[in-house]
């Protein structure tokens, strides 16, 4: 069984939860004056905040270990080494031929 599109799926997962993460973290400089909110809710901004760093710390972490996966798979599929590997030798350029002497005008 192919586990590369599992890990695919599970990657493309992180990487969205990523996102929804950090955009739920507050904003320290208030770039576009949003984030700010006031007090109250469930949890104080406290432990909101060490509860949001930790959970972007675990998400990073896995979605570097599945990048990390996914690489060393894409390479073992493909046989490894570099793409030059690959290239076939090309013969040496050589020089250009000179040019053709211009045909003499006719005379009319």
């Amino acid at each position: 069984m192919d586990v590369f599109p599992i890990i695919l799926v599970i990657h493309l997962l992180l990487a969205v939860g990523l996102v929804g993460i950090i955009l739920l973290q507050r904003s320290e400089g208030g770039a576009l004056g949003i984030g700010g909110g006031g007090g109250g809710g469930l949890m104080s901004g406290r432990a909101a905040g060490n509860l949001l760093t930790k959970t972007t710390g675990i998400l990073a972490a896995a979605f570097f270990v599945t990048s990390l996966a996914l690489a060393i798979i894409a390479n073992n599929r493909t046989g490894g080494g570099s793409p030059f590997d690959k290239v076939k030798a090309v013969a040496p350029v050589t020089a250009p031929a000179a040019p053709a002497e211009p045909a003499a005008p006719l005379a009319r």
